[in-house]
Formats: structure tokens, sequence, C-alpha cells
């Protein structure tokens, strides 16, 4: 009988808190726009199909949890409650669910990376769905309604291509990474 890991070793927690370094180093790299092209997709990609579930979600949750008490970590050196509560807070949010859908599939089809790759997708699609209807919401809330389509037309369509370009990059960067690990 395999016994459950609940604890953390040091090395867990050195590899957590540099991920989250990471995710916050990319989120800096930006491109601006309504919501700004970053890295931190690719971060979120590559630290938990790297990782796993357990380390690449707790890399995303204490990098959410930094901004949240103020700590600027998201894109333009922002951070606080109200980024998370603002038009793009919804898509900071599905990260988390990025995070689980990717560890989750990186941890039961390891060196598959057809499935990754699908992983990814599944898990950025999720992110998308959740920021824009928080993006809906928020922006109805403050500016008057908007559409759906208006809003998949700003926030998710210009980000298609990008995102697909960070997939394959976090794909074919995971296996190496992985190896490297190992190494240590």
């Amino acid at each position: 009988m395999q016994e459950k890991k609940t604890k953390f070793s040091v090395n867990d927690l050195t590899q957590i808190a540099m991920s989250a370094v990471v995710i916050t180093v990319c989120s800096w790299i930006s491109i601006p726009a309504s919501i700004p092209f970053t890295l931190q997709t690719f971060a979120i990609c590559l630290i938990t199909a790297v990782f796993g579930l357990r380390k690449g979600t707790w890399s995303v949750l204490i990098y959410i949890l930094l901004g949240l008490v103020g700590v600027p970590v998201f894109s333009g050196f922002r951070g606080g409650l109200g980024v998370l509560l603002g038009n793009t807070g919804g898509y900071i949010i599905g990260f988390i669910f990025t995070a689980l859908i990717v560890g989750w599939f990186s941890e039961r089809w390891h060196a598959n990376k057809a499935v990754l790759a699908a992983a990814m997708v599944l898990g950025i699609a999720v992110c998308y769905a959740f920021g824009t209807a928080w993006f809906v919401i928020v922006y109805t809330k403050n500016s008057g309604a908007i559409g759906v389509m208006t809003a998949l037309a700003w926030c998710v369509f210009p980000y298609l291509i990008p995102d697909a370009v960070k997939i394959a990059a976090a794909v074919l960067l995971t296996e190496r990474l992985r190896k490297l690990l190992r190494k240590e």
C-alpha cells in the first residue's frame, strides 16, 4: 500500500517558491492591450506540466495570494484586491483551473506530448471561459452592457495564436526540464 504524501519537503517548497517567481516574471513580460499579452499562461502550463498537480497548483495559488495582498506580481507590476475584482481578475482566478487541469493530466499521462498539449488547450480554454464571464459581469456593471461575442473579440480571439505558440513551447520544454530536475 502506497502512503499518501501530505507534507512538502524543503526541495518541494523551494520549487514552489521559485515557480511562483517564474510566473511573476512572466507576468511582467507584457505587451499592453485591453487584456495584456503576457507569458503567464506559458509559465503556468510549463510549471504544472513539469511539477504536477500538487506543486504546480500551489505555485499558482502562492502567486495569486502574493498579488492579493498587494505584492505587484500581476501584469503591469500591479497587485491588490482591486486587480482581482477588476475586468481581468477572472483570468487570474482562471489560472487555478488551468493549473489543476494541466497538473492532473501531466501526472496521469506523464510522457505523452499530445495529451499534454490537449490538457494545456483545455486548461487555457477553461481560463478563457471563466475570465470572459467575469469580464462581461464586471464590464457591464462598470461601463454598460457588453455582449459575449464582443467580450470574446476583445479578450479571447486576439490571444488564440499567441497562446497556441506558448502551449507548443511549454510542451517542448516540459520533458527537457523534467530531465534536468531528475539530475539534481
